[in-house]
């Protein structure tokens, strides 16, 4: 091989890496831009997460400090058992502090200290979230089985009115039902 050869292998090869270089920076300031619109999309759809959930905070107490209502209204019945009532009130108390806590603060606020309860007793939020599935579960199981009790009901119902419709004689004009055989007219 030539001296003449080896320069211009030499330069090629320096192209090479010129070019592998200039196509790495490229890369990166691609991956760098992208990298800046996924931050701001994040922040923007953070951004409006949280003003709807701002705006929504409101009725969201509301509804808090109506069933505390509810169920404070609902103890006139306990009147001969006031350690039910006083259970019951107290759960109604715990409500309404809560209906007001959720108008005075922000959502971000309310998240952290969400986030800071799970953190601090993980244990007592995984006993909470097994209680509210296994109520959940009944609920659910309870209304399943109040609607297969009110469709058998109405089938019943529905089957004991074509019985009854069977045994009779359709009426001098009237056509027989399906299944039924017309009757011999008998003159009178």
């Amino acid at each position: 091989m030539g001296v003449g050869q080896q320069d211009s292998s030499n330069r090629q090869q320096d192209n090479g890496a010129e070019d592998w270089d200039a196509l790495r920076g490229d890369v990166s300031e691609m991956a760098g831009a992208a990298v800046e619109r996924g931050r701001f999309f994040i922040d923007s759809a953070r951004e409006q997460a949280t003003d709807y959930v701002d705006r929504r905070k409101g009725d969201v107490a509301q509804s808090v400090a109506d069933f505390a209502t509810t169920l404070r209204e609902s103890t006139r019945s306990f009147d001969e058992r006031p350690n039910i009532r006083a259970v019951v009130d107290s759960a109604a108390e715990g409500l309404e502090q809560l209906a007001e806590s959720i108008r005075e603060r922000s959502f971000s606020d309310i998240f952290n200290d969400f986030e800071d309860v799970i953190r601090r007793r993980p244990a007592t939020v995984a006993a909470v979230s097994v209680a509210i599935g296994f109520l959940t579960a009944r609920f659910v199981k309870s209304t399943a089985e109040d609607m297969r009790q009110d469709q058998a009901g109405s089938g019943a119902v529905r089957a004991g009115q074509g019985r009854s419709r069977q045994g009779q004689r359709p009426q001098q004009g009237q056509r027989p039902q399906q299944g039924q055989r017309p009757q011999a007219q008998t003159g009178a």
